[in-house]
Formats: C-alpha cells, structure tokens, sequence
C-alpha cells in the first residue's frame, strides 16, 4: 500500500473514532441529563439501614434473624417515619403514618416475616417472596397450608419490606443466605415431615438455587418439592447493563441514577421505586441457576432435584417464560415434575391486538417430540371455532404424546385478555390488588380495580401499572394444586 493512501487511511479511522466517541458521550450526556431530571429522592430513597442482614452478618439462627428483623424496623421507624409528616385518610403515601396506605393500619403488617406453627405438623412450607414485594404477595398460600396443617415461615427476603432504598445495596447471596437460615429453622420444627419451598418470581429463582445447593450440602435440609410461581429464571439481557447506570451516577454524584424508576410508594406492601441494582441482583440470579443447572447436569446430581410444580404465564413482561423450560425442565431427568401455563383469552379482538402469540412457545410442548416433564396449558373452550370465556385444561403427560382435555368451572372475566406476572399468587378476593369484591362480599376500591381514565402524562400513577392485571381468576386451581403437592389434600376437604 503506498504511504499516501495508508496515511490517508489512517486520519480517516481516527476520525471516525473520534466521531464515534464524540457521539458516544453526547448521547451518554443526554442520558444521564434526563436521568437526572426525575424526581427528587426522598428519606425513603436516600436512608441507610444498617440493621438489615447481609450474609456477613453474624447470625447462626433463624431467630436471630427475627430479632434483627425486629432492630430494622425500630430503625425504619426512626429514620423514615419519624422524618415524614403524618398522613390523613385521603393520603396515599405509605411512609406517612395514618395514611390510607400505612401498613401498619392493616392487622398484620405483611412486610415482616411470619412464623405459624403447629404442635404436630403434616408438612412444612417455607414461602420466599419477589423482588421489591413483601411476604404479603404468598400471605393466602400460607394461611391455606396452616389451616391445613402445615408449619408455615414467610420470608421477608433482606432489602424488602423497609424502604426502597434497601435494594440499592442487598445482594442475592444476602437473599439466599437468609433462605438458608429459614430453611434450617422450619427443618427443626417439623423434623421428619416432609419439606416445601414455595416462591414467587425472584423468590422462585431463590428456591431453584436453594435446591440445587442441597445437592451438594449435606448440612442444608433436601426440600422434598417446589411450588415455582412467575420463577426468575430468565430475564432480558439489557438488565446486565443496567448496573452501570448507577455506578456512573455514583462517580458523577448523581444518585438519581441509582435508580431504575423513582415512583409514588401508594402500596403498602412493595416499593413503587426500583433500583438499578435489584434488576442487577435479579440477574444475577439467572446466572447462578445456569451455572449450577450445567454443573449438576455434568455430574449426573440433577436426578435428586426435588419434584418440581410451577406456574407461568404465557405473557409475562419480567421474566421469559420459554427459559423456564429450556434452562429447568428440559434439564431434569423424569420425575413427576409439572408445568402449568396460562395462555392468553383468546377472545377475536385480542387475537388480532396481539405482538407475539404466546402459542408459539406452549404448543410445541403440547404437540412435539417427548419431553420428560408434563405440561398442562390453560386456555379457552372453542364452540364452532370461536373462543368461549371458559376455560379447559389440556394436558400432556410425560413420556405421552396424547393430551387430554378438561373441563373447568373457571372462566375469563369480560375485561381481562391475560394474566401477569404480578397476578398469580392474588385470588379475586384479596383486599389490596383483587377485584374490589372481597370473601364476604363486600365492594371496596383496591389497587387491583383501580382504572382511571382521562388525559395522559397528568397522574403520579401511569396507565401501565394501574391497568396491569394484579389478580388471578385461576387462582383456586392453584391453591388446589399446591394442597395436592404439598398435603396430598385439595381445598375443599
């Protein structure tokens, strides 16, 4: 190449990379510009508990993680509440006492962990809730399996229950640390009874990795089975990145950029506002079920897997749905273990509204090659090629290949076309996120039938999170289904 044309080659790429530097950090300004021009941070967002656990924390017990717990909020209390003007009737702000949305108006206040024992126990069930949710979210499968005989323990995952700001630091090895404990201590209530992990999104990726920690730990008590609800087990790869936009507001000082979303705390029992780091942590998580999955595949260890019962929704805008299959199920040997998927209502509008069918993933489980777990999918009747409101369940057992239909009493309600992933665990009756139709019948306004319509960008509360579906009308199949798993008992006996 002559030296005239290699020189000219050379000022031409240093000036595209100069250019695409120049753009790189003009962008990057402007992101980090509009970043910071949310909201300001309040106590809630900016307080410092250091009387949460970690796992450095010197604790051997579960008890004395109760006991800290009780530290936590005394210091909750101190340094959020004491610093936040008091609430009337008509104010909505959590953290402001005598609020609408005070938790601690409610007889229990779900934020903190639970424990419910029996002198004679059937079973013991450990519940570990999501992420930024409280053991609220598993409060009805809990009282459920008490009344039923179970020992219970609800988990208030560490970072959860307190203030937002409490996700800005936690780790997920801080979460599973505290599974470990609970586990231990619901163990030794129930001695030689069997075992249950249920868990909910973050919670269900906690169980997973739990389990796959006893295979390998002689010291850790071997669930015997779990109830996986919305599990995290895949989530978008974009979370990966999200780390850096609070490390680089850390550099700058801008601690706006720590967060994700800086919102309204309107629910009593989970933050409004979401960190960076949670979505990092919920990553993370993923990551460790793969690595673990792969090893324990490589070394044969995933046939002592407990039996596995999970729960999904075709459509779920945190977690993908076929990682659930592909990065669990698929990988474990035959052993009774169960998917249960909801498909959308397939009512004709909806069909025709659609960005992706979620019939694209569950279908070929229903009709492809065999799989060594079964599948059972809930979707609408069809009467001469148009969907009904009611709903059947098809089901593949594993090692068939014929489903098998059945009939149900369940059915869609007229304005819902589908589930998500916060709806699960709710049943229609539940207080704070059901239909506003409560067990006795009594009609109240609960965040799950709030819509209120007019102009857009005008309320503190977007459109998306008030219209999200936050309750399940299947709900009594899965309390059902989880009596059976655990109890060998279904809910009506």
């Amino acid at each position: 190449m002559k030296p005239a044309v290699k020189h000219t080659l050379n000022i031409l790429r240093r000036t595209i990379g100069y250019g695409l530097l120049v753009s790189f950090v003009s962008i990057a300004s402007i992101a980090i510009y509009v970043l910071n021009q949310r909201p300001d941070l309040d106590v809630w967002h900016e307080v410092e508990l250091d009387e949460e656990f970690t796992e450095r924390s010197d604790l051997t017990d579960f008890k004395s993680y109760l006991e800290l717990e009780k530290r936590l909020f005394k210091q909750l209390d101190d340094e959020v509440y004491a610093k936040t003007a008091a609430g009337g009737k008509k104010t909505i702000n959590r953290y402001q006492r005598g609020s609408m949305m005070d938790p601690t108006k409610w007889p229990t206040d779900w934020n903190r962990s639970f424990v419910w024992d029996h002198d004679e126990p059937q079973a013991g069930v450990l519940l570990i809730h999501g992420m930024s949710d409280s053991p609220y979210s598993l409060r009805h499968f809990g009282k459920t399996l008490h009344d039923k005989g179970a020992s219970v323990i609800g988990l208030r995952v560490p970072g959860h229950g307190t203030a937002p700001s409490g996700l800005v630091e936690t780790t997920w090895k801080d979460m599973a640390a505290a599974v470990r404990l609970a586990a231990k201590d619901l163990k030794q209530r129930i001695g030689d009874k069997p075992l249950f992990l249920i868990g909910y999104s973050n919670g269900g990726g906690l169980a997973v990795i739990y389990a796959l920690e006893t295979l390998e730990d002689a010291s850790l008590p071997r669930p015997d089975g779990l109830i996986l609800l919305s599990p995290e087990i895949g989530i978008s790869k974009a979370a990966s990145l999200a780390v850096w936009q609070g490390r680089v507001g850390h550099w700058l000082g801008l601690e706006k950029l720590a967060w994700n979303d800086i919102s309204i705390e309107y629910d009593p029992f989970k933050y409004g506002s979401f960190a960076v780091n949670a979505g990092d942590q919920a990553y993370r998580v993923t990551l460790e079920i793969e690595k673990q999955m792969v090893r324990m595949e490589k070394a044969g260890k995933l046939g002592d897997f407990p039996s596995l019962l999970a729960f999904q929704s075709g459509v779920d805008a945190t977690v993908t749905a076929p990682a659930l299959v592909s990065r669990v199920f698929a990988r474990l040997p035959k052993k009774g273990h169960e998917l249960v998927l909801f498909d959308i209502n397939r009512v004709e509008v909806v069909e025709h509204l659609l960005a992706k069918d979620p019939a694209d993933d569950f279908v070929p489980l229903l009709e492809g090659p065999d799989h060594p777990f079964s599948i059972s999918v809930l979707t609408n009747v069809s009467v001469d090629g148009n969907a009904t409101p009611q709903v059947e369940i098809r089901h593949r057992k594993a090692g068939q290949s014929k489903v098998v239909v059945t009939p149900t009493e369940l059915k869609w309600p007229n304005d819902t076309f589908s589930l998500s992933h916060v709806a699960l665990p709710f049943p229609e009756s539940d207080r704070l996120y059901g239909s506003g139709i409560g067990e006795d019948g009594e009609v109240v306004t609960t965040l799950g039938n709030l819509a209120l319509r007019g102009e857009r960008n005008t309320l503190k509360i977007g459109p998306g999170a008030m219209l999200r579906q936050k309750w399940n009308p299947f709900y009594p199949l899965l309390e059902a289904r989880t009596l059976e798993f655990c109890l060998g008992a279904d809910s009506n006996d």
